[in-house]
């Protein structure tokens, strides 16, 4: 038997394929403009895998769970990230998971999941945020974080990405060096990820999930707007898909 979890999220989609010796397959593609389409595609994958709906079970969540016809449960992100996020360090701490769309704050005490706190509806401080404010510099996110090492951080005042888009032209009219720019757009996500955790409560330990799991800038800069540790690692991305494939086995 195997055990599927299914992340869709705005952004990218995340496969975790849990078999019966309790080791994990992770597979991650673009979620593209149709969520259906994707889950389509990730059945496809699945069955080249030898996983079908007779000898699996399967859980989907993030944005697009339910696009996913033949998921036996949908499930909310928050409680598949939690228990993602606990499976992959085992430790009682606080989760920043950035998406594409939204960003949460989830603490977890004795392995369950105690609180947590969502941004409003507007995109700043997500990964989206990140994508578009790269694309006005004419860079790559990976690009912009390595730019961001070399400046001089400009602030950036606008917390809606609309404005925020506009600022950064504004600023590039102004001749301001892009390394310059791209370290206030890494330090305004930052501030941003503080201001929610202000409003979580602080933790003194925190792991970062999602896109920017692997952006070694961006969690530096969390970590100083916090005043605390910051961590990661690799299957940090899959928080979220690891977590559903752990309830799929508890079905």
């Amino acid at each position: 038997m195997f055990y599927v979890g299914i992340d869709i999220g705005s952004t990218a989609s995340k496969v975790s394929v849990l078999n019966n010796d309790n080791k994990f397959s992770n597979f991650i593609l673009p979620t593209g403009w149709s969520s259906i389409d994707t889950a389509k595609t990730i059945e496809k994958k699945l069955s080249s895998m030898d996983v079908i709906k007779s000898n699996s079970k399967i859980v989907a969540t993030g944005y697009g769970r339910v696009s996913v016809p033949y998921a036996d449960k949908t499930v909310t992100e928050i409680t598949c990230h939690g228990k993602g996020a606990y499976y992959i360090t085992g430790e009682d701490l606080t989760v920043i998971d950035i998406g594409g769309q939204d960003t949460k704050i989830i603490t977890i005490k004795k392995g369950n999941i105690v609180s947590f706190t969502m941004n409003d509806k507007c995109a700043a401080g997500t990964g989206r945020f990140l994508e578009l404010m790269a694309g006005s510099l004419g860079v790559s996110i990976d690009d912009l974080s390595s730019l961001a090492l070399r400046g001089k951080e400009i602030t950036i005042t606008s917390m809606c990405t609309v404005f925020a888009e506009s600022e950064v032209i504004s600023l590039i009219g102004s001749g301001a060096k892009r390394e310059d720019i791209a370290s206030g757009i890494i330090s305004s996500i930052a501030g941003r990820v503080k201001s929610l955790c202000q409003k979580h409560g602080q933790s003194e330990r925190y792991f970062l999930t999602g896109g920017l799991c692997e952006n070694p800038v961006v969690i530096e800069r969390i970590a100083e707007k916090l005043n605390k540790p910051v961590f990661s690692k690799p299957d940090a991305r899959f928080a979220g898909s690891i977590g559903a494939a752990l309830t799929a086995k508890n079905l």
